[in-house]
């Protein structure tokens, strides 16, 4: 269990702290609470995720408004919750994510194939069906109903300011989530954090649901491993093949994860990460200092780290060339 206290800890401190003042409190109480870090040393390794059990939490019986309340919340609706854990997954599907691929996938040949690893109910399928304001600068689809705004430091790399056509787009996830089903997209809600950004991130993911329905992106239910090479080899000869993944292969385990990069370094595509800065040893070899906050991802190009970006979206760090 101390294991789990430290991650609890650890969350609160580094992931939570600045962006959901509750998801800090919780993280904290947990870390501490004997029954609470019982109850999830009864569950599989994989299952025992702040994220996930908070999540989990607000589905069964809504947001908590301390520690106090949830606790309680949790040990009385136990069943519930724990149903809820081992039945779902962390998915978090924001679609602000994509303000961090656009400038990587517009320098690229047109139009491109656009392949997601880790795809939860396809939002991040559709950068080219967004705008974007880039600190002013304008980008992406000038009709889309949602506008992602993303602060930018430092230069982008050189061509990251031309037009996107993506030609065809699936994705990959073991469980995907399906958008026009009511409780998916609940659960797509419950994995928003509360806190000062909740309601501007519930807004977002409301639009980006109802572009998808209008043209929902292909998700294939299964192992990446296994899907990746076949899916591959579907998309069109004159398109850019494209694989990107956000949050995505930091779960897999250490082998699986070298197998993966593998198989997207064989590809005859390009290849765009965002992940924790310690989850592809090649790009933390390649990083020089320290990210502008420690919950930060690294974003990769082909395995070579380009910049540092926020978990959720809305920040791009470019690192110096």
């Amino acid at each position: 269990m101390a294991d789990v206290a430290a991650d609890y800890r650890e969350f609160g401190e580094v992931y939570a702290r600045g962006v959901s003042p509750l998801y800090e409190e919780l993280s904290y109480g947990v870390a501490a609470d004997s029954d609470l870090l019982a109850l999830l040393s009864e569950l599989p390794p994989g299952k025992r995720q702040p994220n996930l059990l908070y999540a989990a939490a607000r589905f069964a019986f809504g947001v908590a408004s301390d520690f106090a309340e949830f606790r309680r919340g949790v040990l009385d609706r136990r069943d519930a919750v724990v149903a809820t854990m081992l039945a779902r997954r962390t998915q978090t599907n924001e679609p602000a994510r994509c303000a961090s691929l656009y400038p990587l996938l517009a320098r690229l040949p047109q139009p491109v194939a656009l392949l997601e690893v880790g795809a939860s109910a396809g939002l991040c399928l559709q950068p080219d069906r967004y705008r974007y304001d880039y600190d002013g600068v304008p980008a992406g689809d000038p009709d889309s109903p949602l506008l992602l705004r993303c602060r930018v430091a430092g230069s982008p790399p050189p061509g990251t300011a031309g037009e996107l056509s993506v030609a065809w787009r699936a994705g990959i996830d073991l469980n995907p989530l399906d958008i026009t089903d009511p409780d998916d997209v609940r659960w797509l809600e419950t994995l928003i954090w509360p806190g000062p950004g909740h309601d501007e991130r519930a807004g977002r993911l409301r639009a980006a649901v109802e572009i998808a329905r209008r043209d929902p992106p292909r998700v294939v239910p299964g192992d990446l491993n296994d899907l990746l090479p076949a899916l591959a080899d579907e998309a069109p000869s004159g398109a850019t093949l494209v694989v990107c993944h956000t949050a995505a292969i930091a779960y897999l385990s250490g082998v699986d994860r070298r197998r993966f990069i593998d198989v997207v370094r064989g590809l005859p595509g390009r290849w765009i990460s965002q992940e924790a800065p310690t989850v592809i040893s090649s790009v933390a070899g390649h990083l020089r200092g320290e990210p502008p906050h420690p919950a930060m991802f690294a974003m990769a190009f082909d395995g070579e780290p380009v910049a540092y970006t926020a978990p959720h979206g809305g920040v791009i760090h470019w690192l110096s060339r």
